[in-house]
C-alpha cells in the first residue's frame, strides 16, 4: 500500500529535521538519522575547521550592507563570493522578496557586494527548502571565490560495525556520494582508526594517494585530513563531512564545503558549540519539543497525535488519513519517556491552534477532532486509546 500523504509528510519533516549521519558498510553506504539534531550555519562550520588549522578560503561575516562591503575590500581578492547564511538549501537558485534572484552571486568589483548585501539582508530567501514564505536572512558570508581544478570527496565519520572512526574518500567529488558508491564502488577508499592509537601517517598518505593528489600536494592533502582528524576529536564529532576536498591551480589543498554533526550526549563538554545552534529558522514548537527530546513535527490537519514510538506514530497518522481524518502534528515520545516529557508533550498538543475541541460531523466521524491518540507500549503490546 502506498503511504498516505500524511506519512509521507512526516517522513519529509524528520528528514529536514535532522542531520544525518553517514555509515559505512563494505562498499555500501547508508544513512540514519539522530535523535536530535545541531543546526550551524556554513560561516561557523568553516570557522571551526579554521581554528584547527584546516585549510578554507578566506571569509568574513557580515549583517550589515555597509560590513558587507568592507569585507570584501579587506579580502582584496580577484573574485569575490557572496553567500546569504540560512540553513536551507538550494540558496543559489533561490528568490528574495526584495526581487534579487539567488542566495549566491559571484564578483570582481567589490562595490558590488554591498549593493547586493542590501537586498539580501532583512528579506526573505525562498528556496525549495524552505516555507513558502521563505525565511529571513540575518547575516551574509563574503568570501574569497577559487577556482578548483580538482574535487575529491573525503569523510571521518563513526561506523558502528567497526565500532570507532572510520575514514572514506573518494577521488569523484562533488557529486551524490552514495551515486558513486552504486555506480562505481571500487572509487570509495576507506581507512579504519584505531581510536586509542589514533590515525597513523600511513594511513593518511595512503588516503591522500587514492584521493588522487600527486606529488607535494599528496603530502599537504594527508596533512590537511590529520587535521580534520583532530577537528572530529575535539569536537565530538559523529561525522565530518567535506565535499568538495578540492586542489586549486595554485596548488593548495582547500575544504571548500563541509558538514560536521555533533554527538549530543557530549553537549555538556561543547557547551561552546552548542551555544552556536541556530534555531531561528526552526518552527517554535519543535524547537521547545526538542528540548524535552521530543521529535515532533506539525502538520496541516486539526487530530492531534500523541504516540510512543516512530513507526507507531506514522501508522497512526496514516489510520487518521484513511479514516477521512488529517493529523495535525507527529509527535513521538520514544524510549524511556519521563513524566516531565509528557507533561510538555501535551502542552505542546493544546497549544497548538489548529487543534480543535469540539465535536466534529467528518468522516473520522462520532468522535471529537481533539482525539488524542494515545498509543502507548506495555510488554511488547500496544493498543490505540482515542481520549476526548
Amino acid at each position: 500500500m502506498a503511504a498516505s500523504m500524511a506519512c509521507q509528510a512526516v517522513v519529509r519533516g524528520l528528514r529536514g529535521a535532522s542531520t544525518k549521519h553517514l555509515f559505512v558498510n563494505r562498499n555500501k553506504l547508508s544513512r540514519v538519522s539522530p535523535r536530535r539534531w545541531l543546526n550551524l550555519q556554513e560561516y561557523q562550520s568553516k570557522k571551526l575547521m579554521q581554528d584547527s588549522g584546516v585549510t578554507v578560503q578566506r571569509f568574513f561575516v557580515a549583517d550589515t550592507a555597509s560590513e558587507a562591503l568592507e569585507a570584501a575590500k579587506r579580502l582584496n581578492a580577484r573574485e569575490i563570493v557572496l553567500k546569504a547564511q540560512i540553513l536551507a538549501g538550494g540558496r543559489g537558485k533561490g528568490v528574495f522578496d526584495s526581487g534579487l534572484k539567488g542566495g549566491v552571486h559571484l564578483t570582481r568589483d567589490p562595490a558590488v557586494i554591498g549593493e547586493l548585501a542590501g537586498k539580501m539582508l532583512g528579506f526573505n530567501l525562498t528556496t525549495k527548502q524552505t516555507p513558502k514564505e521563505g525565511v529571513k536572512v540575518n547575516a551574509v558570508m563574503v568570501a574569497e571565490a577559487l577556482d578548483i581544478s580538482r574535487e575529491t570527496y573525503f569523510a571521518i565519520l563513526m561506523d558502528r560495525s567497526c565500532n570507532g572512526p572510520v575514514m572514506v574518500g573518494s577521488p569523484q567529488g562533488g557529486v551524490d556520494i552514495e551515486e558513486v558508491a552504486a555506480t562505481t564502488p571500487d572509487l570509495i577508499f576507506k581507512e579504519v582508526i584505531d581510536i586509542f592509537e589514533g590515525v597513523r601517517d600511513d594511513q593518511v598518505l595512503r588516503m591522500a594517494a587514492n584521493l588522487g593528489f600527486k606529488g607535494p600536494l599528496e603530502r599537504q592533502a594527508a596533512d590537511q585530513i590529520k587535521r580534520l582528524y583532530d577537528l572530529f576529536l575535539k569536537v565530538d564529532a559523529t561525522q565530518v563531512e567535506v565535499n568538495p576536498l578540492g586542489e586549486t591551480p595554485e596548488g593548495q589543498v582547500v575544504c571548500f564545503d563541509a558538514k560536521i554533526n555533533f554527538d549530543d550526549n557530549a553537549e555538556f563538554r561543547q557547551k561552546a558549540v552548542f551555544a552556536m545552534d541556530d534555531t531561528a529558522e526552526s518552527d517554535p514548537t519543535e524547537t521547545e519539543a526538542a528540548k524535552y527530546d521530543l521529535k515532533y513535527i506539525g502538520l496541516d490537519g486539526n487530530i492531534a497525535c500523541f504516540v510512543n514510538g516512530a513507526g507507531l506514530a506514522m501508522a497512526t497518522c496514516d489510520i487518521i488519513d484513511l479514516h477521512g481524518g488529517k493529523p495535525a502534528n507527529f509527535l513521538d515520545l520514544g524510549g524511556g519517556v519521563k513524566e516531565n516529557q509528557v507533561y510538555a508533550a501535551f502542552k505542546l498538543l493544546t497549544a497548538d491552534p489548529k487543534v480543535q475541541s469540539e465535536p466534529s460531523t467528518t468522516a473520522w466521524d462520532q468522535t471529537t477532532s481533539f482525539s488524542l491518540l494515545l498509543s502507548l507500549c506495555s510488554r511488547g503490546t500496544a493498543e490505540p486509546l482515542a481520549m476526548d
